[in-house]
Parts: C-alpha cells; structure tokens; sequence
C-alpha cells in the first residue's frame, strides 16, 4: 500500500480473473465484485461492441440493447481508438458462438 492508504495498479484483480476456470467461478467471481447495475452495463457494453463490429447501426443497436447514444459512441470510440481489447476478444467470442451454433 502506498502512505495514503490506496493500493496502486498491482495487476491482482486481473489475476484473479485469470485464475478462474470456467463460465460458473467467472459468473460467481463477477457477482459478487461488482452490484447488478455494474454487471448490466458491462454486458450492455459488450454486445454494443459486438453488434457494431458486425457493422449494425446506431439506432438499431440502441433499439436492439437499450443503450444511450453516448454509450454507443464511447464504446464505438474504444472499438477504433481504444486500446485493442475489443478486436482482440471480439474474434475469439464470434468464432466461439459459431461453433456453439449462436451466430
């Protein structure tokens, strides 16, 4: 801890995240980390990815999700300009729903 009290960025939540094996722990680790509001807007967040980079829409997307318009666009901006998260998940999640028949 540093003399104010406040623990930096010392990478243990994502390693806690890494440590999970499977969909179960990750779904309880992430129910009891974050409220149902929290949870909500991450998985709004990440289907807006989804759906945009399949090239749909803003006002099908917001028709679709619920989502503002400004969290469309913030999540559009992170698509293009963000640090490579999205692109680099967004593959192995479509290939995944493809082999699970979703998609």
């Amino acid at each position: 801890m540093t003399k104010s009290g406040k623990q930096g960025d010392t990478g243990l939540l994502y390693e806690a995240i890494l440590s999970l094996k499977d969909l179960d722990e990750c779904k309880k680790f992430f129910q009891d980390l974050c409220t149902v509001a929290e949870l909500r807007a991450m998985e709004q967040r990440f289907e807006v990815a989804l759906l945009l980079s399949d090239g749909m829409i803003y006002n099908d997307i917001l028709e679709r999700t619920g989502a503002s318009s400004a969290t469309i666009s913030r999540v559009n901006r992170s698509l293009h300009y963000g640090a490579d998260g999205y692109q680099e998940v967004l593959p192995r999640i479509k290939e995944k729903m493809r082999a699970d028949g979703k998609l």
